[in-house]
């Protein structure tokens, strides 16, 4: 799918000052030999679009995906399990928000989700396995568990796709869940507050990545940090151009936001 009638992923870090080559380091990534310095500019971040660039699109949908992937790097989607067993896409606990179905995702079987539609859209829920086939093979996948209980199935659906995949959750049973499935997963916890205990967990877990609130980078030593111990940085939700500019100066690897083209100010 091509570009046409918004600018690239490199127009718009371009927006932001950076110049030379971009670096495409996939979903994970590596903050590489950076000694703790944030020297990282523009180009070397990685744009990820959270919920499928939720501002501009009916989130975690595969109509999102299809339409925001051309202008990221990485496709950021929420996974929990419906009434019925099967793995859907979705954010919230509460269908009420984005639909017109009434309860909670996890009381409710695929059945009665398949006929509901995402903010009036037309788009319907998907399954984990119809969005991840819908996205391109070279853009990142970081799907965010929210809950725990999902760890062998959703390493099932991931293993056959082409795409960098990394694994994140605000819950660390979750993480702990697939470290335990699997040695080679790449993991990222999501975390506001309690930077210590989750920076702790991700070297207990051997994570590749951590996922702060960007609100807890700047005039810290997060990044830092997280780069001494050889995680890269994907900061969340970036608002603005102003917001991103203070965490590539901060050094952070990824730019976690609800529109691709954010970085227009």
């Amino acid at each position: 799918m091509s570009a046409e009638g918004g600018r690239t992923r490199r127009e718009l870090l371009a927006a932001v000052g950076a110049s030379g080559a971009v670096a495409l380091a996939g979903c994970s990534g590596s903050p590489g030999d950076r000694s703790g310095e944030p020297d990282a500019t523009a180009a070397d971040v990685r744009l990820i679009g959270h919920r499928g660039c939720a501002d501009q699109y009916p989130e975690n949908t595969v109509l999102a995906v299809e339409e925001s992937a051309p202008h990221v790097d990485v496709v950021e989607v929420d996974v929990q399990r419906c009434g019925s067993g099967e793995l859907v896409v979705f954010h919230d606990d509460q269908l009420n928000r984005l639909t017109d179905g009434a309860g909670t995702v996890s009381s409710t079987d695929w059945g009665t989700l398949r006929e509901l539609t995402v903010l009036d859209s037309g788009e319907p829920i998907p399954l984990l396995s119809d969005l991840l086939a819908a996205v391109p093979p070279d853009t990142g996948v970081n799907v965010e568990l929210k809950h725990e209980g999902m760890a062998a199935d959703v390493l099932a659906a991931v293993e056959g796709v082409e795409n960098e995949v990394l694994l994140s959750s605000f819950s660390a049973d979750a993480l702990r869940e697939l470290r335990a499935e699997s040695e080679d997963a790449a993991l990222a916890p999501v975390f506001s507050d309690s930077t210590e205990e989750r920076l702790s967990l991700a070297r207990e877990l051997g994570c590749e990545a951590v996922h702060p609130d960007h609100e807890l980078v700047p005039g810290s030593d997060l990044v830092s940090t997280a780069h001494d111990d050889g995680f890269a940085v994907n900061a969340w939700t970036v608002d603005g151009a102003e917001t991103a500019g203070e965490l590539v100066e901060a050094g952070v690897d990824g730019l976690i936001v609800d529109r691709w083209d954010v970085l227009d100010g």
